[in-house]
């Protein structure tokens, strides 16, 4: 049995990472690493994928597309035992869209960087989410982010930009949010010791660091501190949530006064007036909860 099985979702990036593979699997072989391949087929099935890697005994499963993927691969580890789950690794080679959690872990957008990265076996622990809720009620894990609010409105819009990918799809999909979304709903917000209530536009529950393709919500977030960095944004004009996008893509948001950055290990988001759409690591958690 291969030391590396690579879960390949050939729909990642708008279909790139199906012609990445070539690529992909020459460099491994230069690496002398000993792997084999399976595809994903549809929605869901990397969960399966890497429960039966571990069965078959795979040492590293190693995601191969988006943000989307590794979280299948994420949640196929964290419903198992964990004395079953301790045997595997997970790597990521990052060929989607956005590749936030692979920034957010410091694995190189470079595939050929990528796969030398993987090749070095560098492990190292970090930390995964649970939310409860929308389509999730059971619970779905997340490795990156959750997103309430404006920016799982932005992420649905540019879900539908084909061919636009990465960055500029979020981008144009700020702007045609900014134009169609509702008033922002009042959330009431529990963490840790703290708790407010007040209309927000948008809170970002994150373990890594950026969403979007390039949008830097919580820049000194660390994946292995126990602790989830939020993102809330007071509820804004049009003209002042575009005046704010420079500050997200440099992470500079922290200093303006409708931006707060808190931190808590345990957060609990519940709408008390309106509703509101949201995503986990860019999947859709719910579109009006």
């Amino acid at each position: 049995m291969p030391t590396h099985r690579i879960i390949l979702n050939p729909a990642a990036g708008r279909g790139t990472a199906k012609k990445a593979i070539i690529e992909i699997e020459a460099l491994l072989k230069g690496h002398g690493i000993d792997f084999d391949s399976v595809a994903t087929e549809q929605p869901g099935h990397g969960v399966e994928l890497a429960q039966q890697a571990v069965t078959d005994g795979v040492e590293v499963i190693v995601s191969a597309g988006g943000d989307g993927t590794a979280n299948e691969i994420i949640n196929g580890l964290m419903t198992l035992e964990p004395s079953e789950r301790s045997k595997v690794a997970m790597g990521v080679l990052p060929v989607g869209t956005g590749n936030d959690y692979a920034f957010g872990i410091h694995v190189p957008i470079e595939i050929e960087q990528a796969c030398e990265l993987l090749a070095a076996d560098n492990r190292k622990t970090i930390d995964v989410g649970r939310v409860f809720g929308g389509d999730f009620p059971e619970g779905r894990y997340f490795g990156n982010c959750i997103g309430i609010g404006f920016d799982a409105e932005v992420g649905f819009v540019a879900a539908n930009l084909s061919p636009l990918r990465g960055l500029l799809s979020y981008l144009v999909g700020v702007i045609l949010t900014n134009f169609i979304y509702f008033k922002a709903p009042t959330l009431e917000v529990n963490y840790d010791d703290g708790a407010f209530t007040k209309p927000v536009l948008m809170c970002s529950i994150m373990n890594g660091t950026r969403l979007g393709g390039g949008f830097h919500m919580t820049p000194n977030a660390k994946t292995d501190d126990g602790q989830f960095d939020m993102c809330i944004a007071d509820d804004v004009s049009r003209m002042r949530v575009l005046g704010l996008i420079p500050h997200f893509l440099k992470g500079t948001q922290a200093g303006e006064e409708e931006i707060h950055i808190l931190q808590g290990s345990s957060i609990t988001v519940s709408a008390q007036n309106g509703s509101f759409g949201a995503h986990v690591d860019g999947e859709t958690l719910c579109e009006n909860g």
